[in-house]
């Protein structure tokens, strides 16, 4: 029997149903005498902020290989002109298919320095999101959990006189798990102290927190560096966790009972503490995090935003 692999494989050259109707030489001549609509006037000659594309699918070679993210890619519009070129935005996509990157924030830099050669914008953005896996032991079995976290990347460039100026937000979010303080408060006088030294009772949740930092320039933060803050504050969700595991991580996330609110100053502390040295005090920390309540119809949420100089001065 032949082999076959049953997936589609790639070509390329043309298939068949794309088989051009007029030679390239003829579509040559239609270019030079055809009018750019995107370069034309508009009825209406107003600037526009930011337009571009949405929910597009970017493949991005990391170390790990190929990768799936998705992108949006906007620039801002002058008023003399009718629209952008999205074409050209494709092509700078595809131009970078081939190439290695250290992570998605190279790669979201090197993507907006491409389009705003090509733009007639002064300035681009570049967000890119998806999953990459999440591979560790747990605490007493030692098995290994194949986990995943969320990263982002986004590059902010905009035209200055002569100069470019950049932004840079790296974000990382991780599934976590909290407990219920104020049910432990109420518990604790309930039982009369007749719990020991075990957490009194309480609901738990599972969370999803992220955190971002916005850089300026030159500075930079990695994904690791986002990953070891997160991981220093929660109690980290498992997809494999034996019963023993699930004990430990039970127990821990009781014994440091969180709310949403806990969470976030918590993390923005830890922030502070990490990046107080290295980055300047402009640089903007954003922490989000999601709770999926357990006893409740409703989730709650909490967002914190503040300069990293302002937190520092709060240590």
């Amino acid at each position: 029997m032949e082999k076959r692999t049953r997936l589609v494989q790639m070509h390329g050259s043309n298939t068949s149903h794309l088989t051009p109707e007029f030679t390239k030489e003829e579509h040559v001549k239609v270019v030079e005498r055809c009018e750019d609509v995107p370069e034309t006037p508009p009825l209406f000659p107003f600037p526009i902020n930011k337009v571009g594309i949405t929910e597009k699918t970017v493949w991005i070679k990391l170390q790990g290989g190929l990768m799936p993210f998705e992108a949006s890619i906007f620039v801002d519009l002058p008023p003399g002109y009718k629209g952008i070129h999205m074409s050209r935005m494709e092509q700078s996509i595809s131009e970078l298919f081939d190439r290695s990157f250290v992570d998605i924030c190279e790669y979201t830099y090197l993507l907006s320095e491409k389009i705003l050669k090509k733009q007639r914008g002064e300035s681009v953005e570049v967000m890119v999101c998806g999953k990459i896996p999440l591979p560790y032991k747990t605490t007493i079995s030692n098995l290994l959990s194949i986990d995943c976290a969320d990263i982002s990347s986004r590059t902010v460039l905009s035209l200055m006189d002569d100069a470019t100026s950049k932004r840079q937000a790296t974000g990382l979010g991780l599934t976590h798990i909290t407990a219920c303080p104020c049910t432990q408060a109420y518990n604790r006088e309930l039982f009369e102290n007749k719990a020991g030294a075990f957490p009194y009772p309480t609901h738990s949740q599972r969370c999803q927190t992220w955190l971002e930092v916005e850089t300026a320039d030159d500075e930079y933060v990695t994904h690791e560096e986002l990953f070891k803050c997160l991981t220093s504050c929660l109690h980290i969700s498992q997809d494999l966790l034996k019963r023993p595991d699930e004990a430990e991580l039970v127990l821990k996330s009781h014994r440091e009972a969180q709310f949403a609110e806990d969470v976030v100053r918590t993390l923005a502390r830890e922030a502070g503490i990490r990046f107080g040295q290295g980055l300047s005090n402009e640089a903007v920390i954003r922490i989000s995090t999601k709770s999926l309540e357990s006893i409740h119809s409703h989730n709650v949420s909490c967002i914190l935003e503040a300069r990293l100089g302002h937190i520092i001065k709060q240590l």
